[in-house]
């Protein structure tokens, strides 16, 4: 039985290739933050060129807004019912950087995947039920040149006082840059007394 000839010449041009096409998994610096007088935490993650901070919202919170707005009562039960966090999300780099949120997901305490439900995926979800309001989500997708940053609504569908891991990904100049965010939790459904 002959074995195949491998034409190592061509090696390191096929590694240029599956380069092009590999995401980079980067580590992220997370640091996070107590309010000592709300007891709801912040999160920071600082990763390759991108930076993502996440504050626990209470739902009372998140009503109280969505109220103000006129929203139909079911459209701000569910999205009360979401576990929702302030989010910042920065460049950090040099360089242009891309990101979409459909691009991300959650995994909760049993190791099961989630998508973050996106701006666009609430934005049709609120048309159908007659409302025009778009503000306070995190925008789907954006591009980001040198210092730019954006803030929104990030949602997650899971129970209150939750623990979970977000995965995002961004890019820079075209590099495709994956990182963990662990440790996050839901806030709870109201301050505890203290």
């Amino acid at each position: 039985m002959n074995k195949p000839r491998i034409n190592y010449t061509s090696l390191p041009a096929f590694a240029v290739v599956l380069l092009m096409f590999t995401s980079i998994t980067s580590a992220a610096n997370i640091s996070a933050q107590k309010n000592e007088d709300s007891g709801l935490y912040s999160w920071v993650a600082d990763s390759e060129g991108f930076s993502i901070e996440l504050i626990q919202l209470l739902p009372d919170f998140i009503r109280a807004i969505y109220m103000s707005h006129e929203f139909p009562d079911a459209e701000v039960d569910e999205i009360a019912g979401y576990c929702v966090f302030g989010t910042i999300i920065k460049n950090t780099s040099q360089q242009q950087l891309d990101y979409d949120v459909a691009d991300w997901y959650y995994t909760d305490k049993h190791g099961n995947n989630h998508s973050v439900k996106t701006k666009s995926e609430w934005l049709d979800q609120w048309h159908k039920a007659g409302v025009t309001f778009s503000w306070t989500l995190l925008p789907d997708k954006g591009t980001f040149y040198q210092g730019d940053w954006q803030q929104g609504f990030t949602t997650i569908k899971l129970p209150r006082e939750s623990e979970f891991t977000l995965t995002y990904k961004w890019s820079i100049n075209g590099t495709e840059h994956t990182d963990i965010f662990e440790g996050l939790r839901c806030a709870p459904e109201q301050l505890s007394e203290q």
